[in-house]
């Protein structure tokens, strides 16, 4: 089988941050975009900016994804996959947690990459030098006070990663796992409190130098654009001034 060189990829929760900025980079950098998320009005303007191509659709809905899987192999098809969609609601402690939330949590970010990789294996197995990226988060690698739900959200997007990256070895397919630290993006946080601009605000004050949404888009754009052989199985990105999750210098 030839070097893949064809650059066709899907990007989900491309309507704002990371995914937003993932777009930009990859069409930046020649790919073929298929920018994914709810918000069509976003996705529409982004479309006008980069040329990527917009289908709104939930990740969660299986008639959504169907009819993206649909959409993408009427315009070309893909070689890679990179489910950044996700977030976080709340900061409640275990005894004061909202099922609502962990409800939210879960469905986003563990059956949202569940159901977009069982969708496109068949496409990216048939290509046979396919590439599945996951975005998930320190708070995959250690838990935090407050952060019990979506330390269980980002634990169990980072195991499907871990078993996808053994199961599907044999078809060639190269699954990577980015994990950010702390960045700091219009929404991320807004959304994790509430809609608090406030506390959203507090989240990164005093903090020389977050990272930014094109910062992780870079590491995402560097890792796919490798040659194929080459895994970077997971890669941790945080700001220097954040060590650990619970080490974070403030001024």
């Amino acid at each position: 089988m030839a070097e893949n060189t064809s650059k066709h990829a899907v990007v989900t929760g491309a309507s704002s941050g990371i995914g937003a900025a993932t777009v930009r980079k990859l069409r930046a950098d020649g790919w073929t975009v298929v920018a994914v998320a709810r918000r069509a009005d976003r996705l529409e303007k982004l479309a006008q900016e980069t040329g990527a191509l917009a289908f709104a659709a939930d990740v969660t809905r299986d008639e959504d994804v169907a009819a993206l899987v649909d959409f993408v192999a009427a315009h070309g098809g893909l070689d890679t996959l990179i489910n950044i969609a996700g977030g976080a609601r709340g900061t409640d402690h275990l005894a004061t947690a909202k099922a609502e939330d962990w409800d939210w949590m879960y469905q986003v970010n563990v059956l949202g990459t569940m159901k977009m990789v069982q969708a496109f294996l068949p496409a990216l197995r048939a290509h046979g030098h396919g590439t599945v990226l996951n975005l998930t988060s320190t708070a995959a690698l250690a838990a935090y006070e407050g952060g019990a739900g979506y330390n269980a959200a980002k634990f169990a997007q980072h195991a499907i990663t871990s078993a996808l990256r053994l199961e599907e070895v044999a078809n060639n397919l190269r699954v990577i796992e980015v994990v950010p630290g702390l960045v700091q993006t219009e929404e991320f946080a807004l959304n994790r409190l509430a809609g608090d601009a406030e506390a959203a605000k507090k989240v990164y004050e005093g903090v020389a130098a977050p990272l930014t949404g094109a910062d992780v888009a870079d590491v995402v754009s560097y890792a796919v654009g490798l040659p194929h052989h080459i895994n970077l199985d997971q890669i941790v990105v945080r700001p220097v001034a954040q060590a650990a999750n619970h080490k974070l210098i403030r001024s």
